[in-house]
Formats: structure tokens, sequence, C-alpha cells
């Protein structure tokens, strides 16, 4: 009996080091990001203050709602003095390649996690959070997107808020040099991966250049961008699949080069 406790406490804490150890991971990846969102708020928050929203309600709904495609959209209907059920359209419509993300996100957790434990994780998936999740290898720790999501999220909602306060005091120059801090972090998450696989590489590239194409055909710019971003993500990711598949020993060949 005595050597069955010893085990379980054994196995006990061995896991509470693997979660320890996987959120340390997670808030280490996740800096960079948070740092990323502070600056980029900015902007939102000049679109909330423009909204009439208060920096206290700006930092709760970035809290509440980490998208900021679906935050602006919902910052310019409540301009506009829209009703909610439109606002609510606007921002599922905005948001609605989270979807795609949460589904792929499913995939990566491990058999058996609690539910409680998927929800958390699905509070919190945005575009930079789950290209470093999903970029790991082997089945996804949910201790890793928490370290992640407490430093990254607190970030978005107090740029958000400092937008509301400051933002209409910066120079238009500056608020613009702050947006595009994001893209390079990006480039960052994307670069790396792309490097080690040729097959990720041919599958970003084609990325840039057909989201490029769709915003300046006729007829598939008119189509929103979050739309055209789940068309082009369903296109390109089923043809990579197709083209390029990963068999069973590839991914067992991924999980021990993880452990």
């Amino acid at each position: 009996m005595s050597q069955a406790n010893t085990y379980i406490r054994g196995e006990y804490s061995l896991r509470r080091a693997e979660n320890k150890k996987a959120f340390r991971e997670g808030m280490h990846d996740g800096i960079p990001i948070g740092l990323g969102y502070l600056a980029v708020a900015f902007s939102l928050g000049i679109a909330a203050k423009h909204a009439g929203v208060t920096p206290f309600q700006g930092f709760v709904a970035s809290f509440l709602c980490n998208a900021s495609a679906g935050e602006y959209a919902g910052f310019t209907v409540i301009a506009a003095q829209a009703a909610f059920v439109e606002m609510a359209i606007m921002t599922l419509i905005a948001n609605a390649r989270y979807l795609l993300m949460s589904c792929a996100m499913s995939q990566r957790v491990k058999p058996g996690t609690p539910l409680v434990h998927r929800l958390i994780m699905a509070y919190d998936i945005t575009d930079e959070l789950f290209a470093i999740a999903i970029a790991r290898p082997g089945y996804l720790n949910p201790n890793y997107s928490y370290g992640a999501i407490v430093i990254a999220t607190p970030c978005w909602a107090m740029g958000t808020a400092l937008g509301c306060l400051a933002g209409n005091l910066m120079p238009d120059r500056l608020v613009s040099a702050f947006s595009v801090a994001l893209y390079g972090m990006f480039l960052a998450i994307i670069i790396p991966p792309a490097r080690k696989s040729k097959v990720v590489a041919v599958v970003v590239v084609c990325g840039f250049l057909f989201s490029y194409l769709s915003s300046v055909l006729p007829v598939v710019s008119t189509i929103s961008s979050g739309t055209r971003t789940i068309i082009l993500t369903v296109l390109i990711a089923g043809a990579a699949a197709l083209l390029f598949p990963k068999t069973s020993e590839d991914e067992e060949r991924t999980e021990d080069v993880a452990a």
C-alpha cells in the first residue's frame, strides 16, 4: 500500500513539475507578444475613444474580447449607435476565423483533457497565441497557453486603456509605427518553422501571395477580410494536407524530439 502511495505521489510531483515548466515557457513566449499587443492596442484605444468608450470600459472590453478586428468592428458599430444585434453579427463575422483555429487546437489537446481546460484555452485563441501553441511538438499542455495568456491578455487590455487616455496626444505617424510592430511579431513567429520545413515555407509564401491577390481581384476583394481569411485558410491548408500528408511516423518522430 505504501509503495502504491509513493508511486502516486511521484506521478503527481512529476506532472506538477511538467505543468510548472510548461507555464513558465508560455510566459516566456508570451512576453514579446504582450509587448506587441501593448503597442498595437494604442490604435484600438483611439477608436474606442472616438466611440465614446471610457478607459475602464476599453480595458474590460479588451480583457473579455482579445481580438483586434472584432473589437474595432464593435467600436465602429458603437460609434454609429447601431443595435446590439448588428454589433453581435459584425463581431461574429470579424472573428469567424477563430473557429478554424479552435478546431486545429482541439486536435492538439491530449484526449481526456477536462472541459474546463478546453474552455479556458478557447477563451484567448488569438493569431499569435495560436501560432506559438500550434508550433509546439506533441500534445499541447494547457498550462503553456495559460502562461502566455496571463502575459498577453493584460497587455492588450492595458494598451487599449492607455490608447483611450493618451492616444489622441500622440502624432499619427507614431501611432502608425506602433501598429507595424504586430507584423514584425508575425514574422518572428513564422520564419523559424519556415526555415526548418520547405513545405511550411511554401505554404507561408502561398498565403502571402493569395492574400494579396484576394485583396485586389475585382470580385473577391468585395468580400470581408475575415471571410477571405477563412476561405484562403481552408483552401491552402487543404491543398497542403493533400499534397504533403503527414504520416504517423512523422508524428511519432516529432513527439520523440519533444520528449
